[in-house]
């Protein structure tokens, strides 16, 4: 099953400590699975009577609780704490250590009400959560934050966390288990965009690569009237407004390769690609990738350009964080004198819903020049509608031997420019130092987008649990 189809399931920790009504555990206990319920979350957690109040608290409870989580290790992508008073730091540390889960856990703690702090009504979880936070420190086990530090469970800030936690939790157990299609040879000019196999896969990232001849071999097999070419090429013709000067058979073309990529990616259980876009493409098969990579990502699964194997994967990263198709870009173009304005383009493969409107496919503007342009249908062109938009590039520095990476938070604005190809003007607070960066470290010129703002989910999920090299432009 893809990750992004798959029930988010939490295994949940509800700690008490024997200081403190132990009533109270019960009720939150009660609270939190009525709301994850509502919010289709899944979850794995003791039965009521399988210990006191159905609450962690000490050794003998860490153990029960540790061996339900690793008979459900597939299940779970993430652990959720719960203190709903001062909690035991033991009975919470031991479990999630003996678990050995290894994924993303998030403490939360209530909030006490300011005529309930008697003997018999006070929480304490205020103090509790340091206690709790500190003995995950000192187990070297990663942990994310609420965005208060005491909440309620029945709170709307409370539900915006998990969501937010959820999020990293898809990010996380989707990068770590990716596994990412790299069709034919990266094109000769573009050292650019090399990138260490052995470096990804030390995070869980497989690269499954193919040559580009069997999927042209796989696309001239099939025959005209195929019942999978003839939906191919009806679903094409409703993506986007194809110009009347395109005659059928080069549409046809494009169908049939997007048949054969996407067979491909099916049988070899790949969840994004990255394509030899040019020049064997035009001069050996006589259409664009970039229709069926637009296609690919509108469905989830992203395809980078040149065969930019660890662009696909930031993109792939964008879509588990954001829940939105992403789009792969050049940072391509100065914006006037606007300093913190730019030009982000490609010929392009961006999905359709990152456009936000209706895209023209077309034949490559440049390439089209010299691969001759009946060899170069394919392009979907448009510009990007304004929006709030997320930025992310992680590649392998194989000098060093890590996975470094940069992540920020923008707009797409409503500035015309007369480019051809995908067009998005960005605006990006203190662009120059952010370019600065990316130059300094030797950082690729493609870039992954996606609408909205989710850098705070990347940020924990590829800088904390993953522990790759992260620069955070902060605006």
């Amino acid at each position: 099953m893809k990750v992004m189809d798959k029930k988010i399931c939490f295994g949940l920790i509800v700690a008490t400590r024997g200081f403190f009504n132990p009533v109270l555990a019960g009720t939150a206990r009660k609270e939190l699975l009525e709301l994850l319920d509502e919010l289709s979350i899944d979850y794995v957690i003791g039965s009521a009577d399988a210990t006191p109040h159905g609450a962690v608290e000490n050794l003998e409870h860490a153990k029960i609780y540790a061996g339900l989580f690793r008979q459900n290790a597939d299940r779970i992508d993430g652990v959720l704490v719960i203190l709903p008073n001062f909690g035991d730091e033991l009975g919470v540390v031991q479990t999630l250590d003996m678990a050995k889960l290894n994924v993303p856990v998030m403490v939360q703690a209530c909030n006490d009400d300011l005529d309930k702090v008697g003997v018999f009504s006070r929480r304490d979880a205020f103090c509790g959560k340091i206690s709790v936070c500190n003995n995950l420190y000192q187990y070297n086990i990663p942990f994310t934050d609420t965005a208060l530090h005491t909440c309620d469970i029945k709170s709307q800030v409370f539900r915006d966390d998990l969501d937010r936690f959820a999020r990293i939790c898809r990010t996380v157990k989707g990068l770590t288990s990716a596994r990412i299609g790299a069709i034919g040879a990266r094109p000769a000019p573009f050292q650019t965009v090399r990138y260490s196999e052995k470096l990804l896969q030390s995070s869980g990232v497989t690269v499954v690569p193919v040559d580009l001849s069997e999927i042209f071999a796989a696309a001239n097999a099939f025959d005209d009237n195929a019942a999978l070419v003839q939906e191919k090429l009806a679903e094409i013709r409703t993506y986007g407004t194809i110009p009347a000067k395109f005659p059928d058979e080069q549409v046809l073309r494009q169908a049939k390769f997007s048949v054969a990529v996407e067979e491909w990616m099916t049988a070899n259980e790949c969840v994004a690609s990255a394509i030899q876009c040019w020049s064997s493409m035009q001069e050996n098969y006589g259409c664009a990738s970039c229709l069926t990579m637009s296609m690919m990502g509108e469905r989830f699964m992203p395809s980078a350009c040149e065969v930019d194997v660890a662009g696909a994967v930031s993109m792939y990263a964008l879509l588990l964080a954001s829940g939105s198709p992403p789009g792969f870009l050049d940072w391509n173009n100065n914006y006037g004198e606007a300093i913190d304005k730019c030009v982000n383009t490609h010929c392009s493969n961006f999905p359709k819903t990152f456009f936000g409107v209706t895209p023209e496919i077309a034949d490559l503007d440049i390439l089209g020049e010299t691969l001759g342009r009946e060899n170069c249908f394919g392009a979907v062109k448009g510009k990007v509608a304004p929006g709030p938009m997320t930025y992310f590039r992680l590649s392998t520095d194989d000098q060093r031997g890590v996975i470094k990476s940069y992540l920020g938070q923008g707009e797409f604005t409503d500035d015309s420019f007369d480019m051809d190809g995908g067009i998005a003007v960005c605006k990006i607070s203190d662009l120059r130092s952010l370019l600065a960066h990316i130059c300094q470290n030797g950082f690729e010129h493609h870039v992954a987008m996606t609408r909205g703002h989710v850098a705070d989910v990347l940020d924990e999920a590829v800088g904390k649990y993953l522990g790759w090299e992260l620069y955070h432009h902060q605006n």
